[in-house]
């Protein structure tokens, strides 16, 4: 009898053992969980996301910030129209929100941006009856805007999108015939940076645009960037967009363009990035309103396999690519939920609508 009491009491010590261990490996599991994006990549480079001051009021989505990401870029609110309404009227709330809670969370600031053709306010290009202003009032306007907008930031944002997509889409043109180039010529890009520079010296500036990557244009983006340098001008970086697609660039494409941009003595980011499960570009009419196509098992593939090629290539730049920031959390929302056609759901992110790891993200991670 006494050697039975023992033998239970022994099994039950040994449960209980087995328990607190079983116990504290289960506690001990949610390390790899507790692991985010970021911290795959702290010996890579900076992983950034863009986000709206919604979502920072959102204590889920606040929490699934800090585990993946450790850079943030304002979507809309830091965009020339957002910030500077009227001429002498900033909106800073939304701007500061961002940036407030970023430096409350040791997390690194993407300036968007500073000069752009779209959301572009009216009153930047006109006088008090309509008329369009001149090249001198036109440069004095974006002085007064980049001085007001870097200078608040000085010091907390690191790096800012300067001038965003000057370049032409058109194969004949060079630069883009915005209201900027037909009233200033190209001389509001340089302007632009030597601005940027003399309100925070010690920021990073970048040139960001998008299809930066396939040859035609890409030579048309580096002839503008070493004219720039050439110059003299503070360009430091040129930002890849990088809203690619399921089939779109090729991993030899994309190094050839991080090789090419890098021999000027710049650094590489990838600043918008999405990979589209649609394969039509930024055409309309190839779209087509019905193509509400699932995201089927195939799709998603496709995608975990050129997130994987895409990640591959940054890694392989490593110094050259000091960042990688998505366009957006999460499939829950994207702006390719309505472009180019308008209430087609894209699924272009590493996450589902849940705030989920997809497939892409495993491929992503492992490496």
């Amino acid at each position: 009898m006494e050697m039975l009491f023992k033998n239970r009491f022994s099994f039950l010590v040994c449960g209980l053992a087995l328990f607190f261990i079983s116990g504290s490996l289960s506690a001990q599991q949610p390390k790899e969980d507790k692991k985010g994006l970021k911290d795959y990549y702290k010996n890579f480079f900076p992983i950034g996301v863009a986000v709206t001051p919604r979502q920072l009021e959102d204590s889920a989505q606040r929490k699934f910030i800090l585990k993946h990401f450790n850079s943030l870029t304002a979507e809309n609110v830091m965009k020339m129209g957002p910030i500077h309404p009227e001429e002498h009227r900033y909106n800073w709330e939304g701007a500061d929100a961002i940036v407030n809670f970023a430096t409350a969370n040791g997390l690194k600031i993407r300036g968007h941006n500073l000069c752009w053709h779209t959301q572009a306010p009216k009153w930047m290009f006109v006088d008090s009856i309509g008329n369009q202003v001149t090249k001198e009032v036109l440069l004095g306007r974006l002085k007064a805007h980049i001085y007001a907008v870097v200078g608040r930031y000085k010091g907390k944002i690191y790096a800012w999108d300067v001038v965003n997509e000057a370049v032409s889409d058109n194969p004949k043109e060079f630069l883009r015939n915005s209201l900027w180039y037909k009233i200033c010529g190209e001389d509001y890009i340089a302007k632009a940076f030597e601005y940027a520079h003399q309100a925070d010296p010690k920021a990073m500036l970048f040139y960001n645009d998008y299809n930066t990557e396939y040859p035609e244009k890409r030579q048309r983006i580096y002839k503008l960037l070493k004219k720039l340098r050439d110059a003299g001008v503070p360009v430091h970086a040129v930002g890849l967009q990088g809203h690619w697609s399921v089939k779109d660039p090729s991993e030899e494409m994309l190094k050839q363009a991080i090789s090419q941009y890098a021999s000027l003595g710049i650094k590489v980011q990838v600043t918008e990035l999405d990979v589209s499960i649609y394969t039509d570009g930024n055409i309309p009419e190839q779209a087509g309103a019905a193509s509400n196509s699932a995201f089927t098992a195939d799709l998603q593939q496709q995608q975990a396999e050129q997130y994987g090629k895409f990640f591959n290539v940054f890694r392989q730049h490593k110094g050259t690519v000091t960042g990688v920031t998505f366009w957006n959390l999460s499939d829950r929302y994207s702006w390719l939920d309505n472009f180019p056609v308008r209430g087609r759901k894209n699924y272009p992110l590493l996450f589902d609508k849940d705030l989920q790891p997809k497939t892409a993200y495993w491929n992503v991670i492992r490496f």
